[in-house]
């Protein structure tokens, strides 16, 4: 008996299956080796993918955003239901986080606006609306709705077998990571936004439309936090409450990021990907999560700063 990733299972659950084909030595390494991988692969996407709208939102633009999980579900039950409809499943999800978008820039204008200079009352805003829609989304929708399943099957490396979904997830944090890198440091855009976020009133005076930029760039983040639930829509059991299995993940990784989370994300996902993978196969889901955030507890008080600090400091 071998152990083995079940297709389309929810991260970290594992089932047996027998075989009888026998390997030779490289390649069982090779499988143990592929194995380890998947399942940092798969840790790295969840938090590339949870943390991607809360860095632009939370890490450049400051704004505590303790909505960030509902967006994320509203990218999730959009997706479900357009599915339901017939719609297909990857044109389903680039429609979910559109509309996610859209509700971001709405709620930018509506709420946000008012407390760029107050992140308290920005916490405090962002959180009554989170329980505003968990709580209308549980009266509305119901406890919980009809999901759709994993799709794309899967494929074997020796004595394992993994979700196919799952490498598509990484391939998508990857791009996702590139995305954001190429819009805010090599577009005409980004660099608006970015001396916006420094300083809004010189930005101002320079000629920016700095409240367009900020509904633009807040519509940016809430549409990747919906492209996220899109995308683990197909893995995941959708409940009203669903975003909170991604926000202490999300918060976590853009902190250790740094100021500057255009480096710093990337970096901090790897670390914390290695540290939780690490766990998770050694001492299983529960000592992964305790074992992450006591990581992260120490990243803090030896870099304050965060990753991105290092990165600075050596391109000087």
């Amino acid at each position: 008996m071998v152990t083995a990733r079940r297709t389309g299972a929810p991260r970290g659950q594992w089932v047996q299956r027998a075989s009888c084909i026998r390997l030779r030595p490289e390649g069982l390494v090779f499988a143990e080796l592929f194995s380890r991988f998947y399942q940092f692969a798969d840790v790295f996407s969840f938090l590339i993918l949870a943390s991607a709208g809360l860095a632009i939102v939370f890490g450049m633009m400051g704004v505590i955003n303790m909505a960030h999980g509902e967006f994320i579900m509203c990218g999730a039950y959009v997706t479900v239901g357009l599915v339901n409809l017939g719609v297909p499943l990857p044109l389903a999800q680039i429609m979910a986080a559109i509309m996610a978008g859209l509700i971001g820039v709405v709620v930018e204008v509506l709420i946000v606006r008012r407390f760029y200079r107050r992140p308290l009352d920005s916490l405090l805003a962002t959180w009554g609306l989170s329980l505003i829609v968990t709580q209308g989304t549980l009266l509305i929708v119901g406890s919980s709705i009809r999901g759709i399943g994993t799709p794309e099957g899967s494929f074997a490396v020796g004595y394992y077998t993994f979700s196919t979904y799952r490498m598509i997830l990484f391939a998508c944090a990857l791009a996702v990571l590139s995305g954001i890198y190429i819009l805010f440091m090599r577009t005409r855009f980004g660099v608006i936004a970015r001396a916006t976020m420094q300083n809004a009133g010189m930005a101002q005076a320079l000629g920016a439309r700095t409240g367009r930029i900020y509904a633009v760039s807040f519509g940016i983040g809430a549409g990747l936090a919906g492209l996220c639930g899109a995308l683990y829509a197909p893995t995941m059991t959708l409940i009203p409450t669903m975003g909170a299995t991604f926000i202490v993940e999300s918060f976590v990784t853009v902190v250790i990021g740094g100021a500057n989370v255009l480096l710093g994300t990337a970096p901090a996902a790897v670390f914390l990907g290695l540290v939780r993978m690490t766990l998770n196969a050694g001492y299983g889901q529960i000592i992964g999560q305790i074992g992450m955030l006591f990581a992260v507890i120490l990243i803090i008080r030896i870099l304050p700063e965060g990753f991105s600090s290092i990165l600075v400091r050596r391109g000087r």
